[in-house]
């Protein structure tokens, strides 16, 4: 028999099913499917990091541990006033009352530990109390919903949502998903936010715009798209250079670094050309930036036998895919945290390209396969080979 495998993802709504809402290990294991065994391992896995100390992080100096133990009692604090001022009318009053407002209080995301320890009941009566009144239905589907939105850095839609789950073999569809979303208040990530890094004010010779627009090639190396963006950090801009292969939307090289010079844009070709070894006579398309006009970049591109192509002046949509990119690595990644320097931000936007948009991010113009998925079916449907 396979191995089940579950996700970090999952494993965390599972955790959560036993902690925060009452239910017994044993409910949840024939409601999910999933050994009792395995859900116990989860949670002491869950109680350990939650004490500050996972067993792959570093151990911490005596001044980190003092600002943790202080932060942990200055929300201890908060918590126990907020508490009082909201119970000050219901306390005394008996303990079905105090079960009752407990129940409450932990609607506001107040945890049941706190509730308990300042209303002077016991876990264990609160959580027997609420076996007797009421036995909740576990939705097995709306868990793997969750599991499956959070794996996606909150990115998945309705559409991506169906086509994960199924992947899952769980038969769900579409208008389910977004009955299920609205309840669980899911809702994608989505912040516009453009700033031009193209500096076409130059008297470099410019290419003809040789792609225009065909981002649809039969097979794979026969295209590619390249631009920069930038991302913020708190010690500065990091600037962002890739290039995609049109015909699996495949990050096949990048480079980063703190200014925009030729080089830039040159190493991430030159990783490209690492990674696929492309024929003469590949398209590389991109804006007219002097960095692409630069005598290094064509120098470089005629090296290897590639056509330069650039896009219009002021038509974005000439690289709307190399523009889609960026909008999808902020929106998924960027946008939902900050870093605290430039090393940080490189090994979270290498993490990204490798471990999910390549790999696991599901693309709708690919029929909701991820660009490697996509290039594998490729390679065993057709006699060409990818390089």
């Amino acid at each position: 028999m396979m191995k089940k495998h579950f996700d970090t993802p999952l494993k965390l709504e599972v955790v959560k099913m036993v902690k925060e809402q009452g239910l017994s290990i044993s409910r949840v294991s024939q409601s999910m499917h999933i050994g009792e065994t395995a859900i116990r391992r989860w949670m002491k896995q869950y109680e350990t990091e939650l004490d500050g100390e996972p067993l792959a992080s570093k151990p911490l100096t005596a001044e980190q541990q003092r600002i943790r133990e202080l932060e942990q009692e200055n929300r201890q604090l908060r918590m126990d006033g907020d508490h009082l001022k909201k119970c000050v009318v219901l306390l005394r009053q008996g303990n079905e009352m105090s079960y009752r407002l407990i129940t409450h209080l932990q609607k506001k995301a107040i945890p049941v530990t706190h509730s308990c320890r300042v209303l002077e009941v016991s876990r264990s009566a609160y959580y027997a109390s609420v076996q007797r009144h009421a036995t909740p239905r576990i939705c097995s589907k709306e868990v793997h919903l969750k599991a499956a939105f959070s794996a996606s850095h909150k990115s998945y839609g309705s559409r991506r949502l169906v086509v994960a789950m199924q992947a899952q073999g769980i038969r769900i569809g579409r208008y389910q998903v977004r009955s299920l979303m609205r309840q669980a208040r899911l809702q994608p990530v989505w912040r516009r936010k453009f700033v031009h890094t193209t500096n076409s004010r130059h008297n470099l010779p410019i290419a003809e715009n040789i792609l225009s627009r065909q981002f649809n090639p039969v097979a794979p190396n026969l295209a590619y798209v390249s631009d920069i963006t930038y991302i913020r950090t708190e010690t500065g801009w990091l600037y962002l250079a890739v290039l995609l292969d049109l015909f699996s939307r495949k990050v096949v090289g990048w480079a980063m670094a703190p200014n925009m010079p030729a080089d830039l844009v040159c190493d991430a070709l030159r990783m490209a050309i690492g990674q696929r070894n492309p024929a003469p006579g590949l398209i590389v398309h991109s804006d007219r930036g002097s960095q692409y006009a630069s005598r290094q970049y064509q120098a470089l591109l005629q090296e290897h036998g590639f056509i330069c192509s650039m896009s219009r002046k002021g038509n974005c949509w000439d690289n709307a895919v190399a523009e889609r990119f960026f909008l999808n690595l902020k929106m998924e990644r960027v946008w939902q945290g900050s870093y605290a320097n430039k090393m940080e931000a490189r090994q979270d936007i290498v993490a990204y390209i490798t471990n999910f948009y390549n790999t696991t991010r599901l693309h709708s113009t690919l029929g909701y396969l991820s660009p490697s998925v996509f290039e594998r079916h490729y390679a065993v449907n057709s006699p060409i080979s990818l390089s």
